[in-house]
């Protein structure tokens, strides 16, 4: 069994790559059932915050192709008091098991292969939905998932300005100096990096936002949005959160990573749709119908449409990244 962790994960896992691969098994679809949510009362005793156990599960077969399939499997968990003890509250490990015996291939940390699979779909939805010609890239907060987020954008489009809005000034201002050193060097060309405050001026300014945040009230107003600018919006993942209002997405041609998941679970669809500011139907389409042809994302000419894409994570996400890590980590090995 190949142990990776997060440090060989992400030595092993190339962004264009990636990408490939989620497109191929987006194409080809897989086994994914209803991610299963399961609470843990009071696993401290009596007082202590709740807990949850959370599997997400996926599966290919060889049926249609020749390839031996495989099972995987993501384990996490979210305890709450964690803090108090100065441990992490989320933990996150991903099971991979051969698909013609159930025999366990791997075993990979979860958080890191979280981090790449969901920046890297999101390159993805980028690749069907800006314009090829996007150079200006705002980000929307400084946690774990912006710079990869930022990274990924930059190696699909060719950006060249990126700028960092965040609650926080000073941690945006930190990230941005972090990335003017790495970034360039990541897509093998300059990169401008800054830190900004005024986060609706620099939504005017930019041709993709990205946005990775917790917040529950909307951080992009469709009236600061113009024509041609592509949206991504990756975090608010429960349907109580958002990171859009109303406007945004009554004025974008919205999409999504799956429709099971982003009509479920995603705020920034799930409130207008309850409020009845837009339909279900309003949803143009999702990766499956995207990767297949069977729904065009911007065409090349189109420098008029505002694209909206929201991504609340899917297990098919896990799987196609987990199995890339492992055979590039494995014949990394054997040269």
């Amino acid at each position: 069994m190949k142990v990776l962790s997060a440090a060989e994960i992400d030595a092993a896992l190339d962004d264009l790559a990636l990408i490939d691969r989620l497109d191929t098994l987006f194409r080809a679809g897989c086994e994914m059932p209803v991610r299963h949510h399961h609470p843990i009362r009071e696993p401290l005793g009596p007082g202590s915050a709740d807990a949850m156990l959370l599997l997400m599960p996926a599966w290919t077969t060889g049926r249609s192709g020749g390839s031996s399939g495989r099972v995987g499997v993501k384990v996490v968990t979210v305890f709450p008091d964690n803090g108090k003890r100065s441990l992490p509250s989320i933990y996150g490990q991903y099971l991979l098991l051969d698909g013609n015996t159930g025999a366990t291939l791997a075993l990979l940390d979860g958080t890191m292969l979280t981090k790449r699979r969901t920046a890297c779909a999101s390159g993805l939805a980028s690749r069907y939905l800006s314009r090829p010609d996007a150079s200006r890239l705002l980000m929307i907060g400084t946690g774990a998932l912006a710079p990869e987020l930022i990274r990924v954008h930059a190696k699909v489009r060719p950006i060249r300005e990126v700028m960092i809005w965040g609650r926080t000034v000073s941690q945006a201002e930190s990230l941005a100096a972090r990335l003017s050193v790495s970034l360039p060097e990541a897509v093998g060309r300059p990169v401008t990096v800054r830190a900004v405050t005024d986060r609706k001026a620099a939504v005017g300014e930019a041709d993709i936002i990205s946005c990775a945040t917790l917040s529950r009230a909307p951080l992009v107003e469709g009236d600061w949005l113009h024509e041609g600018q592509h949206v991504d919006l990756v975090g608010a993942y429960t349907p109580q959160m958002r990171e859009s209002d109303d406007r945004a997405v009554q004025r974008a041609r919205l999409y999504v990573d799956t429709r099971a998941g982003a009509l479920k679970e995603g705020g920034d669809v799930v409130q207008p749709i309850a409020s009845g500011v837009i339909g279900e139907a309003h949803v143009i389409a999702d990766l499956f119908e995207l990767s297949r042809g069977q729904q065009v994302g911007r065409a090349a000419d189109d420098a008029t449409s505002i694209t909206l894409f929201k991504s609340v994570g899917a297990a098919l996400e896990d799987l196609a990244a987990a199995e890339l890590a492992v055979e590039m980590a494995v014949g990394a090995t054997a040269r």
